[in-house]
């Protein structure tokens, strides 16, 4: 049984009560400091103020992350390249990727292009580190018996639309991420049972996540009243993540082998759908207009060579240099 739990103050003092090298995953969404509302202080520091405050729960972060440890830090364009060298050169962390988190609905300019992304950095502690990437592979586009059918590497571009304000799961925050995001983080850089920190939990939704995919989360918040809001989303019935990656529901084409095809719809959805229900119907819709089939149900042999063995990626190591 996963455990979840929000501690309500101030991050810096909440990082000092956790022991070096003890945590297996951080995803931090801290204030952009942009001047938004989060309802006890309005996210607006002095230039230097700010940085000084990023360095030090950059510190501590490091501090608390285990050797085969990844962090994930989303920040707006102002900020990202003084977190960049931060990490890079003040806490001698590993480079891995610059994720851009691309979605369609955003502010609008009249005078300039509008902004349709955030940044995210993903660091490591060390060169050897968890990263398992048959958990975050998206289908591929066509069926080529060169491919591997398991799924391709979803890349640095991630596309996942905002949580509407119409959606079910909208929180009263600001700046509420998609689940379908946290999911490929947590998924990707952590197992089962390992320890995930978010020192800015805002809405809840790293908890959340962590919540349904079996690790133990710790979550840091100023505000109380968002700590009681995520209490209260933590303990609501569980439907399906409010987001997803378009491309999981698309259906390879030219899959013409009856038995092939048989295998691989019935793996797609426990590859690529789990946790996302509202998903499966449509892909289901879809099988069965592409190629005139439905989904039956498919218990596979134990015995029986797979079609599309899974590649094990549970931790590797790195070779790439800082």
């Amino acid at each position: 049984m996963n455990k979840t739990k929000i501690l309500q103050g101030d991050v810096i003092e909440l990082f000092e009560e956790l022991e070096n090298n003890s945590i297996d995953l951080i995803i931090a969404d801290p204030p952009y400091n942009l001047g938004k509302d989060y309802g006890n202080n309005h996210d607006l520091k002095d230039f230097d103020e700010y940085l000084d405050f990023s360095l030090t729960w950059l510190k501590e972060a490091h501090r608390v992350l285990k050797p085969t440890g990844t962090i994930y830090v989303f920040m707006g364009v102002r900020f990202i390249s003084y977190l960049y060298e931060a990490m890079d050169r003040k806490l001698k962390m590993f480079f891995n990727s610059w994720i851009c988190w691309h979605y369609t609905q955003g502010m609008g300019k009249k005078i300039g292009f509008s902004p349709r992304h955030d940044d995210i950095l993903m660091f490591n502690k060390s060169q050897k580190f968890t990263f398992n990437l048959d958990a975050v592979r998206v289908p591929q586009k066509y069926y080529r018996a060169r491919n591997n059918m398991r799924g391709a590497n979803p890349g640095d571009v991630w596309k996942f639309s905002h949580v509407h304000y119409c959606n079910p799961n909208r929180q009263k925050h600001p700046t509420q991420k998609p689940e379908g995001l946290i999911e490929r983080m947590v998924l990707a850089s952590s197992n089962e049972e390992d320890i995930v920190l978010d020192p800015f939990s805002g809405s809840g939704t790293t908890l959340r996540v962590c919540q349904q995919l079996n690790r133990d989360c710790i979550g840091f918040e100023l505000n109380p009243n968002f700590v009681q809001m995520t209490k209260e989303r933590l303990s609501k019935p569980f439907t399906g993540f409010d987001s997803i990656d378009e491309r999981m529901e698309r259906v390879p084409l030219d899959l013409r082998d009856g038995a092939i095809r048989e295998e691989y719809l019935e793996n797609h959805i426990k590859w690529f759908l789990l946790h996302h229900n509202g998903s499966v119907e449509n892909f289901k819709e879809s099988v069965e207009e592409m190629y005139g089939v439905k989904i039956k149900k498919f218990k596979h042999n134990a015995q029986q060579t797979p079609l599309f063995p899974v590649e094990n990626t549970k931790c590797i190591t790195t070779c790439s240099t800082r």
